[in-house]
């Protein structure tokens, strides 16, 4: 938004900006964040940063967890939900010791980075360019409650056909909600103003709509960006939308099941490369939908990764509810063109040089979206340098709907971790890929597996009440 701090105290004192506030991602994926007064402004801030404890976010041990966070100006962007007018600042994190503040390899925003300079420094590409789809349910109240005796949850949506709260009979029916319009689609203006607020601090939403579910699955699409400002511009985009439900009392979730029988929440990611202004995916040849075959084997390090990909794209208990037949779900480990059951779809409208893209379909955004950008990015460049192929190692294509594969047919393709546990242990056996040029850190997939492994200890150790249906007669 600065080009310089000058600029930045210019905007302030003409704006009368009252707080400044600090966004720090967790390794999770969730922003924890720190504000001081206007009055407070400096330029030590941009240069020396805020000392914290590095433990509570996830990245480091407690003995050895004293970090630096340092924002950059030219990340601020208004946040319009604060009762005084605030600024928000993204940033990098730093180690301290001896020899002074150097970049922590093991934040997630830094992994990012870390990983376009590689594509760079061994010319793959000059830009690795993202357009995700954004899907999230919007309800009018969610309940949930867990205790060892006690445990559940209601949510409330009047638009949905179970709904008894409707006074005026526009209900949407299970897994018909797609496209929507009024008075079923109860939710547009919100959706509306989320877009035009996210155009204000310069998001391009490609379009909005009603999703799939019921009872109040919507969707955000963006115009189709690098990868630094997406990355950033995901974390923004997942605070708006909750914040700006929450304003209007109502709440937003990007959890990848919340309604068994409805729509889940993917979060579909569109790739591209590009060298010196030009797409290296696209092709004027005969191959399968026009792709080069470096783009072949991008895709290629991604199928063979897929497994362990799934560790960190889709990263929750819950993602692998999402992933089961008959929802537009993938679930097995291969590549079409404009067919959503498969991991990697080619879009069959992107037919210019320029457009030429696929899109990763099994993820969902319950993660850390810089890992998961990062992950898919040093899958497809491994794939770049393997020469791997995906047509020679049976990936595809598959132009036919996987859920109605003969047994034959299915046998043959390789399928999707069942659950979390099952992508974890892909993961754990299968990164030495993400440490190319000290991208990643053996030190931040091990914290990655470790907290992952507790959350599968904490689900699978807890009864729930479709136990209680199946076996309490036993």
């Amino acid at each position: 938004m600065f080009d310089s701090y000058n600029q930045l105290k210019k905007y302030v004192e003409k704006n009368d900006v009252k707080t400044l506030d600090f966004k720090i991602p967790q390794l999770n994926g969730n922003w924890k964040h720190l504000s001081i007064t206007a009055n407070n402004l400096r330029p030590e801030i941009f240069t020396e940063g805020f000392g914290f404890d590095g433990s509570n976010y996830g990245y480091a041990n407690v003995e050895a967890s004293d970090m630096v966070f340092k924002p950059d100006f030219q990340t601020a962007f208004p946040d319009p939900f604060w009762e005084e007018k605030t600024l928000a600042f993204l940033g990098k994190i730093y180690e301290v010791n001896d020899s002074g503040d150097i970049p922590f390899k093991g934040e997630s925003r830094n992994i990012l980075l870390n990983s376009l300079e590689y594509m760079r420094y061994n010319d793959h590409a000059d830009q690795f360019v993202l357009g995700p789809e954004f899907e999230y349910y919007i309800f009018d109240e969610i309940y949930f409650w867990n205790q060892n005796h006690n445990s559940g949850f209601n949510v409330y949506s009047r638009q949905a056909e179970w709904d008894r709260d409707n006074y005026d009979g526009f209900k949407i029916n299970p897994k018909e909600g797609y496209h929507a319009d009024a008075p079923h689609d109860r939710f547009r203006n919100l959706r509306s103003a989320i877009t035009l607020a996210l155009e204000d601090i310069d998001i391009k939403v490609k379009y909005h709509h009603h999703e799939v579910g019921g009872p109040g699955q919507h969707e955000i699409e963006t115009e189709r960006v690098e990868a630094a400002k997406m990355a950033d511009d995901t974390m923004k985009i997942k605070y708006f939308i909750k914040n700006m439900a929450v304003k209007r009392g109502k709440t937003a979730t990007f959890m990848p099941k919340p309604l068994y029988g409805e729509a889940g929440n993917g979060f579909h990611v569109h790739m591209q490369l590009f060298k010196d202004g030009n797409s290296i995916f696209s092709s004027q040849n005969d191959n399968y939908a026009n792709l080069s075959q470096k783009a072949f084997y991008f895709m290629g390090g991604i199928l063979k990764h897929t497994p362990a990909l799934m560790g960190l794209a889709a990263p929750s208990t819950n993602s692998y509810r999402r992933l089961v037949n008959g929802y537009e779900a993938p679930v097995a480990i291969c590549f079409s063109k404009a067919n959503r059951s498969a991991v990697i779809r080619i879009p069959g409208y992107a037919t210019k040089p320029e457009d030429r893209r696929f899109e990763f379909r099994p993820g969902d955004a319950s993660g850390n979206s810089y890992l998961t950008y990062a992950s898919l990015l040093m899958a497809g460049l491994d794939g770049i340098e393997q020469k791997i192929d995906p047509i020679e190692l049976g990936y595809g294509p598959i132009d036919e709907n996987i859920y109605d594969l003969s047994p034959q047919k299915k046998a043959e393709l390789e399928f999707l971790p069942k659950d979390l546990e099952e992508a974890i242990e892909a993961l754990e056996n299968d990164h030495e890929f993400l440490l190319k040029g000290d991208v990643f850190s053996k030190n931040v997939i091990e914290a990655w597996l470790k907290s992952k492994k507790g959350e599968c200890q904490y689900i699978y150790n807890r009864p729930t009440p479709d136990e209680y249906k199946l076996y309490f007669d036993v």
